[in-house]
């Protein structure tokens, strides 16, 4: 009998903002996309967890400034959950605070919302294959950051120096943006083996992403 090959299953995307007319212009850009789909709409942070169990999304597009919960408590909380939803914080509020907040609270990506809508789509299949996505404005933002929180310096040496000699390179690639086929040719091993060691260190470090691994190498001074 010949091998049927089905297509892969469509990414499926749940969209969290109070405005409707954003979540309209969203769902038909994301829905013409192909591959993807938006399964599910949400209109504040309160009513995450029950779209999340009725949709099951993959990727969770997620508005910060919502009437009743915000998008970084709801990140949080989706974040708490068994195996869950990547979450891709889409806004116009661009504050230092704004992006470390969502970013330590699980966020895999942070957009602004004049973000091109092929970038936007490109970052929800790039965070749901485990691959983290800023805005080029909010990664240089990061980078220029010097001040730290008092005694977050200490911590994350402290964190990292639990880590192997070749654990601690792949943090500095990470925190350096490389992908992990970037790190796999700059540390001569292969893509497997990459993603066996960012296991591990996650971990080890109790984190839950790459972009938490960049934040930690950035904090102790690595990046």
């Amino acid at each position: 009998m010949a091998r049927v090959n089905h297509p892969p299953r469509a990414l499926r995307v749940l969209i969290v903002d109070d405005d409707p007319l954003v979540r309209a212009g969203l769902s038909m850009m994301i829905n013409g996309a192909g591959g993807i789909e938006v399964v599910g709409e949400a209109a504040d942070g309160a009513e995450v967890p029950a779209a999340a169990d009725a949709h099951a999304p993959d990727v969770v597009l997620m508005d910060l400034r919502m009437p009743r919960v915000d998008g970084i408590t709801a990140t949080g909380r989706l974040r708490e959950r068994a195996d869950p939803p990547e979450v891709i914080v889409l806004t116009t509020f661009d504050t230092d605070e704004n992006i470390l907040h969502a970013l330590r609270a699980g966020a895999s990506g942070f957009l602004l919302k004049d973000t091109p809508p092929a970038r936007i789509v490109e970052a929800i299949t790039s965070v749901a294959a485990g691959e983290p996505i800023l805005s080029p404005q909010i990664t240089r933002r990061l980078m220029d950051r010097t001040a730290v929180q008092a005694g977050a310096y200490e911590r994350a040496r402290a964190a990292l120096a639990g880590l192997s000699p070749r654990e601690n390179e792949v943090v500095l690639a990470i925190a350096r943006g490389h992908s992990n086929a970037e790190i796999a040719t700059e540390l001569y091993m292969t893509v497997a083996t990459v993603k066996a060691h960012v296991s591990h260190i996650l971990t080890k470090l109790d984190l839950d992403n790459r972009t938490q691994i960049a934040l930690l190498a950035h904090d102790a001074g690595l990046a």
